[in-house]
């Protein structure tokens, strides 16, 4: 199935049901009075979070949601039906924006989690309503009122513990399919990821956490170059980055060095929240190159650079490096977590 993580609706809400005048009419009841009936409300239309779906590609084929108004009432005190709501299943994560505006509506991170994006329109009242001591025979009704019409802009951002990004042909499909099960295509041609992958890391019973892998990044993804401005945003919503610099493709160190910093300004160009997230660098390909000449590039990068942060030396495919590598970002997510909830006790 094709990966479609944007796409533009228009929803539209039904009105309500217009009141009813009529009044009663038997042989015996000579003074019957008013009885009509009040209208029924126009369905509303919601988003609810359905975590079996992990694409918007239905909105491909239907952009259009639409629902019937609310039925008039009718003689005999008669209500109209009240139209059926109209729930739309989206993925875990979807971001809703009112297209013309661009107001965030909102942001459905829980499963079955309900949005109202169109609401359904008011019923009108009957000629019933209005009858009183001064007024026996009143001729006064309402309309309903119109249900609410929106063109909405859905984007999913994807919901995951870490974010791999680097380079095209990196490594890092190579490191999903080591560290988890999930197995993303592997070639040796650029952009062989074309949509995010997936993979839950098992580290032991009751112990885990999800990476995602974001096609490769490119100078100039920022501005839209290659796939990288179609996924940056996924990794907004990761508690931390893994940068895999790629030692084994035969460059020389200062055009490594450079690789690193395209990734690094791309981050900041795209947004400046993300260029300062928790990020650790991780070299692969270790078992192409000789030790002392990853301890040469390796210390290089964080000399020029002046890096603080972790430095871990890995081979994707050999899986060297890569389990230790993997119990440190768990033990680090679980620290955040615990540092969250006592700010929150705190609090």
């Amino acid at each position: 199935m094709k990966f479609v993580d944007e796409a533009r609706i228009r929803v539209e809400a039904g009105n309500g049901g217009d009141g009813c005048v009529s009044f009663l009419r038997e042989k015996f009841v000579p003074f019957g009075g008013p009885n009509g009936g009040d209208g029924g409300d126009g369905g509303s239309i919601y988003l609810q979070v359905d975590e079996g779906l992990n694409t918007l590609v239905d909105f491909r084929h239907r952009r259009l949601f639409r629902v019937k108004s609310g039925q008039a009432g009718m003689g005999r005190d008669r209500i109209g039906k009240k139209s059926e709501d109209l729930i739309i299943k989206v993925p875990l994560g979807t971001l809703v924006y009112d297209d013309d505006t661009d107001e965030l509506i909102g942001d459905l991170l829980k499963n079955e989690e309900r949005l109202v994006v169109a609401k359904g329109g008011f019923h009108g009242l009957g000629n019933a309503r209005f009858k009183s001591s001064t007024n026996r025979s009143p001729r006064k009704f309402t309309k309903g009122s119109a249900g609410e019409e929106r063109n909405l802009r859905l984007e999913m951002q994807i919901l995951a513990d870490v974010g791999l990004l680097g380079l095209p042909n990196a490594g890092k499909s190579s490191l999903i399919r080591q560290v988890s099960a999930a197995k993303p295509k592997v070639a040796d041609y650029p952009f062989t990821t074309l949509h995010p992958n997936l993979g839950v890391v098992s580290m032991d019973v009751g112990q885990s956490f999800v990476i995602a892998d974001i096609p490769g990044l490119i100078e100039g993804a920022a501005e839209g170059a290659g796939l990288g401005i179609q996924f940056l945003k996924h990794l907004s919503r990761t508690k931390i980055l893994l940068h895999i610099v790629d030692l084994g493709s035969g460059e020389d160190t200062e055009q490594i060095i450079r690789n690193v910093k395209i990734i690094v300004d791309e981050l900041h160009r795209y947004d400046e929240a993300l260029g300062h997230q928790e990020r650790w660098l991780a070299l692969n390909k270790i078992d192409l190159i000789d030790e002392d000449k990853v301890a040469e590039i390796k210390a290089a990068i964080i000399s020029s650079l002046d890096w603080d942060k972790p430095v871990y030396e890995i081979s994707a495919i050999s899986g060297s490096g890569c389990k230790q590598l993997m119990w440190d970002i768990y033990n680090w997510i679980e620290e955040q977590a615990l540092i969250e909830d006592e700010g929150g006790a705190d609090e």
